[in-house]
C-alpha cells in the first residue's frame, strides 16, 4: 500500500477533492514502544481506494474499516487508541494513537506543508553516471526518501527515461561545479563512463571532506590505483580511507546492474540512518 514519491498523499488528496470524492486522512498521532510506523505516518482512505500506509497488518485493516465507517456517518475527527498486543494480537506490542478526519482544503494545505518540509529535509545524493548501473540506481532511489541529482555529460543517455519527482536530471560537463554546489553531508555515488572523470569527481569530493558517503564503482585494484593518485595530490590517508570502493560490497557475487543498485541503496540507507561507520 505504500506510495512512490510521485504518488504522494497530497497529490492524491488534491485529485480526490477536485473530483468531489469524500476521503478520510488516517494519521498516526502517537506511537509508543514497538510500532509498525512512526508518529506522523498517514494514509488516505476513500470508499474504494487507499493511498499511503500506517504500517499494514491488523492495525491498518481496522483503521481502514473505521475510516470508511467514519466517511458514512462522521464529521468530527475521531481518535482511536490501540494497544497492539492485547487488542490486535500484533507481536510488536506497542501503543498507537490514530486520528481519523475528513479531508478538506484546509487539511490538503497542512499535508502539502508537511510533505514539503519533509522533502526539503531529505538527504542529498549526487549520482554521477547514466550508464547501466546509474540507470538502475536512479530507479531504485526514486521511491526512497532522498533528493537525487543524477548527473552526466551525455544528454542522449537520458532520452526516454522516466524518473520519480525526487530525481533531478542534470546534463553538464562541469561535474566539479556540481560537487562544489552540493550541500554539506551529501552522498556521492560515482560510476561514470571514464576512469579519469571518476578520479576527478572523487578527488573533488575528498578535498571537500564534508561528505556523508563517497562511493566509487570498481574493483580493489582500481581503488589502489586511485588511492596512490589521491595521496600524490595531498589528500590525507584518513580522508581516503572513507572512500567506499567497491560499492555495495556485501559478499554477493552478482554484478548485474539491478543487484549492484539494490546493494548500494542499502548502503546509503544505512549511512543516513546512522548505522554505518563509513
Amino acid at each position: 500500500m505504500a506510495d512512490s514519491m510521485t504518488n504522494t498523499i497530497a497529490a492524491c488528496l488534491r485529485a480526490f477533492l477536485a473530483e468531489g470524492r469524500p476521503a478520510a486522512i488516517v494519521t498516526v498521532s502517537d506511537a509508543k514502544g514497538s510500532t509498525p510506523r512512526e508518529a506522523g505516518a498517514q494514509m488516505l482512505v476513500t470508499a474504494e481506494e487507499i493511498r499511503g500506509s500506517i504500517g499494514g497488518g491488523q492495525l491498518e485493516l481496522r483503521m481502514i474499516k473505521q475510516a470508511r465507517e467514519f466517511l458514512q456517518s462522521g464529521s468530527r475527527p475521531v481518535i482511536v487508541d490501540t494497544a497492539l498486543g492485547p487488542e490486535l494480537g500484533q507481536c510488536c506490542g506497542g501503543h498507537v494513537g490514530v486520528t481519523i478526519a475528513r479531508a478538506d482544503a484546509r487539511m490538503l494545505a497542512e499535508v502539502e506543508a508537511r510533505e514539503g518540509a519533509a522533502a526539503n529535509a531529505r538527504p542529498m545524493i549526487l549520482l554521477f553516471g547514466a550508464g547501466h548501473v546509474g540507470r538502475a540506481l536512479a530507479r531504485v532511489l526514486g521511491p526512497l526518501p532522498f533528493r537525487v541529482r543524477w548527473i552526466d555529460e551525455r544528454a542522449e543517455e537520458f532520452r526516454h527515461i522516466a524518473v520519480d519527482d525526487n530525481v533531478e536530471i542534470v546534463v553538464t560537463q562541469k561535474s566539479d561545479a556540481e560537487v562544489r554546489r552540493a550541500p554539506a553531508h551529501a552522498a556521492y555515488v560515482v560510476l561514470t563512463h571514464s576512469h579519469s572523470l571518476d578520479g576527478a569527481i572523487v578527488a573533488a569530493v575528498l578535498e571537500r571532506g564534508d561528505f556523508a558517503y563517497c562511493g566509487l564503482i570498481g574493483s580493489l585494484t582500481k581503488r589502489r590505483i586511485f588511492e596512490r593518485a589521491f595521496r600524490e595530490t595531498g589528500i590525507s590517508d584518513a580522508v581516503i580511507a572513507r572512500l567506499v570502493c567497491p560499492i555495495g560490497d556485501r559478499g554477493v557475487e552478482d554484478k548485474r546492474p539491478e543487484v549492484i543498485a539494490a546493494l548500494v541503496a542499502a548502503e546509503l540507507i544505512e549511512v543516513f540512518a546512522g548505522k554505518s561507520s563509513r
